[in-house]
């Protein structure tokens, strides 16, 4: 096979990929791997982390490399990553998803938002923020993200060389997925050059290592560790069966009702597995009560789009989620917005 030449760095460079089941982040992770150590030389590792193998369960698959001299004697997960891949930008909602992320390192996710917007939300100047419309283009090219993700990482990522990854992305979809192949290097050519950086932010606090002296140094920023933990070792964002949230465990995609094609006939209520739909009790113009649906309770939802199949009138419609959307069409159960269990 074809040796790439690369620039690689005196050090180890870690990649953690933070994704749900179903998005292929184990895959992706397979083929960097195996595109690092096969085609640009390097001393590579790989591992992912994963419960039940079903959609929407949560997924995490990290990648190490080094230079071919060193050796990686290493097998734990990634804690302190140079690269924090987002599939999915619900996870960032939780703050373990970039938790360790070294300073001046990168964090690519995949969203429609800017790298502003991201930026906000993780409150991290000493990175680089990252940002690609992965599942845009998948829809696009029929295929799912993570070669998007792939193509990002190559060209946010240096030491990566784009073409040995598509090299890889070529070996593994020619044995069983031959069909699959040309739409997954135009998704692998579409992350490349669509995704969009920003370079770390200087913050106007921190004093510059010119003006620093040995009576004021430079404060140095350490990752969590037993000097900043919480008190306690709380759980400050615990599970629990009354918020039950389940918007991390969507792939992208949610149903829209339309309820001017409505014929209330609760088809979709019956095969939705989470009873995300609302109902509401009115008169139907002839003296008597009768069910009406009301709207969906997406808090609930995980985007099975099992009502959409079910639907008979073409109400219910597959649609790319947009978290405004979510918000602005989400409907509440009632006794104080739980649903009825």
């Amino acid at each position: 096979m074809k040796q790439h030449e690369t620039a690689v760095s005196h050090r180890f460079m870690e990649i953690r990929m933070e994704s749900i089941g179903g998005l292929g982040a184990n895959l992706a992770g397979k083929i960097l791997s195996e595109s690092g150590v096969i085609r640009q030389g390097l001393n590579g590792w790989y591992a992912a982390s994963y419960g039940s193998e079903k959609k929407g369960s949560p997924v995490k698959a990290f990648v190490k490399f080094a230079p071919h001299e060193i050796e990686i004697r290493g097998t734990y997960p990634v804690d302190e990553p140079d690269v924090v891949a987002v599939f999915h930008e619900a996870l960032l909602r939780n703050p373990s998803t970039i938790a360790g992320l070294r300073p001046g390192g990168t964090l690519l996710v995949n969203t429609k938002r800017t790298t502003k917007e991201i930026r906000e939300q993780v409150s991290r100047n000493d990175i680089k923020i990252a940002v690609v419309d992965a599942l845009g283009i998948s829809v696009r090219e029929k295929t799912r993200i993570n070669t998007a993700m792939l193509g990002a990482m190559c060209r946010a990522v240096p030491m990566l060389d784009p073409e040995a990854v598509r090299e890889g992305i070529t070996e593994a979809f020619s044995t069983r997925y031959q069909h699959l192949l040309d739409a997954n290097l135009r998704t692998f050519d579409g992350g490349r050059t669509e995704v969009i950086e920003e370079e770390p932010i200087e913050s106007a606090e921190t004093p510059s290592n010119n003006s620093a002296t040995a009576a004021d140094p430079v404060p140095v920023k350490t990752s969590l560790g037993y000097e900043s933990q919480f008190l306690g070792g709380n759980i400050v964002h615990p599970g629990n069966s009354v918020a039950k949230d389940l918007s991390a465990s969507r792939e992208g995609f949610v149903p829209a009702l339309n309820l001017d094609t409505c014929i209330h006939c609760a088809a979709c209520d019956q095969v939705c597995p989470d009873l995300c739909f609302v109902w509401e009790t009115k008169d139907n113009g002839k003296g008597r009560e009768f069910q009406y649906l009301k709207g969906i309770d997406y808090q609930y939802c995980k985007g099975c789009q099992k009502c959409v199949e079910a639907c008979p009138t073409d109400a219910l419609q597959t649609i790319a989620e947009e978290s405004d959307y979510v918000d602005e069409h989400t409907v509440k159960h009632g006794f104080a917005g739980l649903a009825v269990r």
